[in-house]
């Protein structure tokens, strides 16, 4: 026993002990329960095959340390009368959580079928992990989560999300020994350095310590006690030990640990509201460790189990075949002694519930945890504030997000006071051209500051660590409690949150067909800094697959922009600021970019998503002879520029230019929200008439998205094909073959009978690109009719 349980064994008196101990063991049944049985949910009689479920899954490992943990929260939640939700890193624990919430009553005021008495409890044992019933990890279905937890390395990053700017809120968050060895995690222990004890919650890390994996020990429950703490102090925490694995010793240990940990931030908070303290202090932070799998089986087989990696899943595996395993289950479950714990019916007696905090309280009724009851309208300004004037397309240009920025900080000055928008960003929101936000709100930071130090603020709502994994957490954490955001990155490097966009996006494709959550708001990426524009820093920093992966996903919930100029991507922010329940990739450029259309346009552009750009074309009413198509603001660059070569030296082509700004729109209209009926795309495109495409990204993307469609194959596709270098801009287009010549060729290549007539024009076109290499080479700057191009 370590000198801290010691100190705590007689914290609690016998009356108090004993309930929370009935509250843990209630738990522990319940868990038990849903693994294994389909009927008989209290041993009304003797254990037979057809009481096991067929197929047994489930993770028992760490369930008990979860429901000590919830155990413990509800008594401080209701000792206190505080606010509080707690995400659960070791989401696999599912069983647990779900029985924490049936035992509290929020359950079955979510699901009034799954009652609180035996047929309920049968119910909850039946359908967890079953065909037709809930997952085994902790899941959008279940009431008071916000975390899934199948994907581990988020938890603590979630919960610091969801405690910033919810100043009243307590965050418990359960870390797991195994989740503690990821790379997003451990990147996470810095968030406290970001948390403002003034407007925002505080988080209560749980280092859950059981030793195991699923095969193999963990690393930090190995490591000695005082390197443990060493590293955690380190981290910016005060540690607070609770470990044993008698019961009644363990929660008088976890009581006395719960109330430090509680005081101390409480202290913390008043100092900073009421003292005006401003030095960051360590936070509390407790170390539980119990042996894994505690209170089940202690050997099977003849093998060890409990507090060994065998008790990870299902520590008992052939319960319907084997008449040990099924004595060893009936007697594990008889240990909790279910008779004290519920009545004939079922019911949890009132000891089991004494601990247990009344509505809303409960930590599976917080409205915290659905967020949509919570979330308000952005109040987004006018964009007429902002649009950049185009008395002439295509000769003046503005940096895009520099424009954006301008909105954003309005949006930042008009949340101030409810403090319910942040930007999310790794070190780039300068680089992004967003600094304008500074003007309203500095950089969160509760470290040391310098003189040399700009923008930093210890009261700031713009989030940057450079961490993809800690910002896209961060994010998800104040979206899923009900607040707004965007992440800005840079396009190459978006890709590092590849994974727990999937999650988030599963996440909220579950949500939707959940009648009882409520929609938030979406998760908006900014990408900048892109692929055609990142010549200066070169071929590692190429990369314009997110969009890609993005377009793999649930169709109802992805959307993916490419606005061609600055008042589309006005358009665009006003549209996804406003949106709920989707994850909204927008890929714009930093750089001077040619103006395009006006305001009002644009946003006839966006509404349609995509469209034919009539002053652009030549075919005057007729039916082209092709179409020149492009996504993305270089790709319309290059094909308006073609259009112009075209237009010159072949002045009797019909030619129409199609832009397209919602990508989706490429999608059947049987396949995504968004997509086109095939009549209308084969009006826009044609059905028959060559269409070179170019495209922001991948071309074989495009190819996949239409490849249902009448004309596909008239489709010629040009965009990114890993080539790429530090060169000069245009460079890069030519390398790619996506260049304003190159599509003027493959105009000339593909319109049936053109090639014989424009023989001259074409070679023309290509002794170009020729001189462009040898200019780039002596110059290092593009050639002066790519560099001094307007539209004409």
């Amino acid at each position: 026993m370590s000198d801290s349980h010691q100190k705590s064994a007689n914290y609690l008196d016998e009356t108090e002990l004993l309930a929370l101990d009935a509250h843990w063991r209630a738990a522990n049944y319940l868990t038990v329960g849903q693994i294994y049985l389909m009927a008989n949910p209290l041993l009304n009689e003797p254990l037979r095959p057809e009481h096991i479920k067929p197929r047994l899954l489930g993770h028992w490992g760490t369930s008990p340390g979860l429901n000590l943990v919830h155990t413990h929260l509800n008594r401080v939640i209701k000792s206190r009368g505080m606010d509080a939700l707690c995400v659960w890193g070791p989401g696999h624990g599912g069983p647990a959580v779900l029985a924490n919430s049936w035992l509290e009553g929020s359950y079955s005021k979510t699901y009034p079928d799954v009652s609180r008495d035996a047929e309920g409890m049968a119910l909850l044992f039946r359908q967890f992990s079953f065909p037709g019933g809930v997952p085994s990890h902790v899941a959008p279905e279940t009431p008071g989560s916000i975390h899934e937890g199948g994907e581990l390395g988020y938890s603590l990053s979630h919960a610091y999300g969801a405690a910033l700017d919810n100043p009243e809120l307590l965050v418990a968050c359960v870390v797991g020994d195994g989740e503690a060895e990821t790379g997003p995690l451990a990147a996470s222990w810095h968030s406290n350095k970001f948390l403002d004890p003034v407007h925002d919650g505080a988080v209560l890390p749980i280092l859950h310590l059981n030793g195991y994996k699923i095969a193999n020990p963990s690393i930090l429950a190995r490591l000695p006690s005082y390197e443990l703490d060493d590293l955690l102090r380190g981290l910016g925490h005060d540690p607070l030990h609770v470990e044993g694995d008698d019961p009644l010793h363990v929660h008088s240990a976890m009581a006395h640990a719960m109330d430090t940990a509680l005081d101390r931030i409480g202290a913390i908070q008043h100092g900073a509201r009421h003292e005006g303290v401003t030095e960051r202090h360590r936070w509390p932070l407790i170390v539980l460790r119990t042996p894994k799998g505690w209170t089940g089986p202690a050997e099977v087989d003849g093998l060890p189990v409990e507090g060994t990696w065998r008790a990870h899943q299902v520590p008992l595996a052939a319960v319907r075949e084997n008449p040990d395993h099924r004595r060893q289950l009936e007697q594990w479950l008889r240990s909790y002694r279910p008779g004290e714990l519920f009545d004939d019916q079922g019911r949890p007696h009132a000891r089991v519930l004494e601990c247990v905090p009344d509505g809303a309280h409960r930590l599976g009724a917080s409205a915290h945890t659905n967020g949509g009851l919570l979330v308000r309208d952005l109040p987004v300004p006018s964009l007429e504030g902002y649009a950049v004037p185009v008395d002439k397309r295509g000769t003046t240009l503005h940096e895009p997000t520099r424009v954006l920025g301008g909105l954003l900080e309005t949006v930042m000055v008009r949340t101030a006071g409810r403090r319910d928008f942040r930007l999310f960003g790794p070190d780039e929101t300068a680089s992004n051209r967003l600094q304008a936000v500074y003007r309203a709100t500095g950089k969160a930071w509760q470290e040391q500051m310098l003189e040399v130090d700009e923008n930093l603020d210890r009261h700031g709502r713009v989030m940057e660590i450079l961490s993809e994994h800690t910002c896209q957490g961060w994010l998800e954490g104040y979206l899923l409690t009900g607040r707004h955001g965007m992440f800005s990155c840079y396009e190459a490097f978006v890709h590092i949150v590849d994974s727990m966009v999937n999650q988030h996006i599963k996440w909220l494709r579950t949500s939707r067909r959940i009648p009882w959550r409520r929609p938030i708001a979406s998760l908006n990426y900014l990408l900048t800094s892109h692929v055609w524009r990142q010549d200066n820093n070169g071929f590692s920093h190429q990369d314009p697959g997110f969009i890609d992966h993005v377009l793999n996903k649930s169709p109802e919930v992805v959307r993916v922009y490419l606005p061609p100029d600055t008042n589309t991507l006005l358009a665009v922010a006003d549209h996804v600021l406003r949106s709920r329940d989707h994850v909204n990739v927008v890929v714009a450029g930093k750089q001077p970019c040619f103006d395009w259309l006006t305001l009002d346009e644009a946003r006839g552009h966006c509404a349609r998503g995509a469209g034919i750009w009539g002053w652009a074309g030549t075919e005057s009413g007729n039916e082209p002879d092709a179409v020149l198509a492009c996504a993305g603001d270089v790709p319309t660059l290059e094909v308006l520029a073609a259009a112009q070569l075209l237009r010159h030296h072949l002045p009797d082509l019909a030619l129409r230019v199609v832009n397209v700004v919602d990508l989706a729109r490429l999608l059947p209209a049987q396949e995504h929200p968004h997509g086109m009926a095939d009549a209308e795309f084969d009006a826009l495109f044609t059905a028959d008439k060559p269409v070179v495409f170019a495209y922001h990204g991948y071309p074989w993307l495009i190819h996949r998205l239409a490849y249902r469609r009448t004309g596909h194959a008239h489709f010629h596709v040009r965009g990114y094909k890993e080539e790429g270098s530090t060169t000069t801009p245009f460079d890069m287009v030519v390398r790619n073959d996506l260049d304003r010549y190159r599509l003027a060729m493959d105009v000339i290549d593909r319109v049936p009978g053109l090639g014989a007539r424009a023989g001259t024009v074409r070679q023309e076109l290509a002794d170009i690109r020729l001189r462009h290499h040898g200019w780039i080479h002596e110059h290092g700057t593009d050639l002066p009719e790519v560099a001094e191009w307007s539209w004409n």
